[in-house]
């Protein structure tokens, strides 16, 4: 069964009572606030433990401690088909699949579409719409009222991209009812996209000219977040591209002015290397999570991480 992600996380009604989960699509923030929203409702039904395994082809069911619900998370979904689902379905635990798009996970979705022990939910970009159903829904749940022509203004100018839209949000909350003005609302908006990815386009330069600009340029833990997230949608193109010509076409139209300069960094990494920079992606990934108060820090070694991987 399909369902979109606003349903997964603005319709109150709807229950978490699949046996799998199958979360794709193309925007990476959404992906992972879908994820996060499943783990928090079953922590919310009783204990739970979390597994990950890297495939459900030699799964083996183990026993939770305490009757514990047991949930695994599901790391290659390439080689799923409908008779290992099969054999998964007997036991009693609930399958959690993430896959980015691919030129594989069509078929996959397709099996999870016609499973009825299945929710699939492909994440994109938000459109119009969708942010006006999260902006009411956020207003709503804040009992917050504002002008007619901020709220426009913010459907209009909130990023179509889930983690930043809400952080945007969050900031706002921060704000007393009588200081949510244009003006204010300008400030909580001003993003320096173009510099944060500046900031992978300098890979190249001197450490020191690096980490001057990374303390320009990143000043808090959701700096970091968005740094990561740019930097990990050109690593993943890389690490996903078997050629040049394949890796190219995956350039942003926005991006021509650093066409070469991305090229020339795809030339410089072999099986070996983009091996390394997946286990540098998961890492970091970790430690985000886990040190919050150290984020400052972890964004930079990431960012010259990538540079030793590259120049390696």
């Amino acid at each position: 069964m399909k369902i979109s992600p606003l349903d997964f996380l603005l319709g109150s009604e709807l229950k978490v009572n699949k046996k799998f989960y199958f979360i794709s699509g193309n925007e990476i923030t959404l992906m992972e606030k879908i994820y996060n929203h499943i783990l928090e409702k079953y922590k919310n039904k009783g204990n739970i433990t979390l597994s990950k395994i890297d495939s459900i082809e030699n799964f083996k069911s183990d026993i939770g401690l305490f009757d514990n619900k047991k949930l695994y998370f599901v790391k290659d979904c390439n080689k799923i088909n409908k008779e290992n689902l099969d054999v998964i379905r007997e036991n009693d635990g609930v399958f959690i699949f993430v896959q980015e798009n691919s030129s594989k996970t069509k078929r996959v979705k397709n099996i999870f579409l016609k499973d009825r022990d299945s929710y699939l939910v492909d994440c994109y970009e938000l459109d119009k719409d969708s942010k006006i159903n999260i902006l009411n829904n956020f207003l709503n749940a804040n009992n917050i009222k504002i002008e007619k022509d901020i709220f426009w203004f913010l459907v209009d100018k909130l990023d179509n991209r889930f983690m930043f839209l809400e952080d945007s949000l969050n900031k706002l909350l921060r704000l007393q009812s009588c200081d949510i003005t244009i003006n204010n609302v300008k400030k909580i908006l001003t993003i320096d996209n173009v510099g944060k990815e500046k900031l992978f386009f300098s890979i190249f330069n001197k450490n020191a000219n690096i980490v001057k600009m990374y303390r320009e340029k990143i000043l808090s833990p959701s700096d970091v977040n968005e740094l990561y997230y740019y930097c990990k949608m050109f690593c993943q193109n890389i690490i996903d591209s078997e050629n040049e010509d394949q890796f190219a076409k995956k350039i942003p139209v926005y991006l021509f002015r650093q066409k070469n300069f991305l090229l020339e960094l795809f030339k410089k990494y072999n099986y070996e290397k983009k091996k390394k920079l997946l286990g540098l992606l998961k890492l970091t990934e970790i430690n985000l999570r886990k040190e919050n108060s150290l984020s400052l820090i972890t964004g930079l070694r990431f960012l010259l991480k990538i540079k030793r991987i590259s120049i390696s």
